[in-house]
Parts: C-alpha cells; structure tokens; sequence
C-alpha cells in the first residue's frame, strides 16, 4: 500500500504502510499487512477485507494484483504462497490506523519480515513504470492540483525530479489531465494564483503503452 507523504512539504516522499509482528516468528519485525485466504472470497475481497479489519484502511484510490511469491521456505512451517497487491492511497487522505501499524518511506525501510522487502521493491518497480504509460497518478494526486504539486507527487514516485512543463505536456498531450477553470489561493509570498487541474478519468487506463519516464540527463 503507497501514499506519497508531505505533499505540501518541501521533501515529499512515497511511503509503503507496514505493520508490526507481535508473534514469532518474526517478532517485532515490520510485514506487509495481509492474511490468509477465506473460503467463500476472492483474492481481491480478501484484500480489501484484510486491509479494512487489521488497518482500518478503507481509501482505496486503485487495487490490482501483482505478483506470486512461491519460495517453498520463504516462511517456517508449512508452505505458503502469497499474492501480492499494488494499493495506492490518494493524498491528502489521512486514514486513522492502529498503534502497531505506520507508514514508512520506501527510501528507508525498517527491518522487515521474511521476504517482504522484496515484495516492497518489485511493488515500487511497477509503481514506476506504470507511471509511464498509464494514467495511474490519478491514485496518488489529490482531486484538483496545481502542476506543481502533481509534479512533487510523481517525483517523490519516481525517485527523481521531475520537470513540471515536461510532465503537464506529456499528460495533456494523452487526455490524462484537464484545467478545471479555478485557481489555487494565493501563498503567503503572493503572486499569481496557479491554475489548477483533475485527471479526466480515475478509471485505470493505458494511456501510451511504449512511454517510458526517465531521470533527467
């Protein structure tokens, strides 16, 4: 589950929501929150359930499947086989969670249970590239948004700074986003008030699927 964090800070960064194992094994150890599977559901019901009943976490902006993980001793005991989820959170939405659960920058991961650090980095991974040729940003960014804002949001995504002309152009030139016609209220320094922007849909959709963002330079 990623939120990008402190979006009106001047250090935004993508977080991943953990929790902490209060049972061996594993103990005191950070985890992915999950759980297994119920008779009568579905992979993605169980999601939802489990992120709902452990977490409290209902916010949900786009959920979809990712990847098995199938190590026969990826955990003690009998064999286990987990199926991973990409989750994302939009900003500024706040959900209250329970003590032993918090979020973590990606960027600096506590010690984590079993192979959940794994899971964590091919999650971000596909995190990255979807920001390319889909309009997936629609998840993490706020209803209405100034460029600029959009533009902390993908690179605290991305890990690198992103040019916040570049980005409106490439979004507006796929129909991603579109100005609402209002503008933001003025800062404390004044001047003139940035035109703010929605994404067209908060559907998931491929928007270019041979797009690729890259780091400057």
């Amino acid at each position: 589950m990623f939120q990008v964090r402190g979006v009106d800070s001047r250090q935004p960064t993508l977080n991943v929501l953990l929790w902490q194992r209060a049972l061996a094994p594993e103990r005191g150890k950070w985890s992915l929150p999950g759980g297994r599977l119920g008779d009568d559901e579905d992979l993605t019901s169980s999601v939802r359930r489990q992120l709902a009943e452990k977490v409290d976490l209902r916010e949900l902006a786009h959920l979809e499947q990712l990847a098995v993980f199938s190590d026969p001793v990826r955990v003690p005991g009998p064999r286990t086989i987990a199926s991973t989820f990409l989750g994302l959170v939009p900003s500024p939405a706040t959900p209250t969670l329970p003590p032993d659960t918090r979020w973590h920058p990606v960027s600096a991961l506590p010690e984590m249970a079993f192979d959940h650090a794994p899971m964590v980095a091919h999650a971000r991974s596909r995190l990255v590239a979807k920001l390319s040729y889909t309009n997936i940003g629609f998840a993490l960014a706020p209803k209405e948004f100034a460029i600029s804002t959009l533009r902390d949001i993908y690179g605290a995504a991305l890990g690198y700074q992103v040019d916040a002309t570049n980005l409106q152009r490439v979004l507006e030139r796929r129909n991603v986003i579109t100005r609402t016609g209002t503008t933001a209220r003025s800062g404390r320094t004044g001047g003139r008030p940035a035109a703010l922007y929605r994404f067209i849909e908060s559907r998931y959709r491929v928007t270019d699927e041979f797009a690729a963002l890259r780091p400057p330079g």
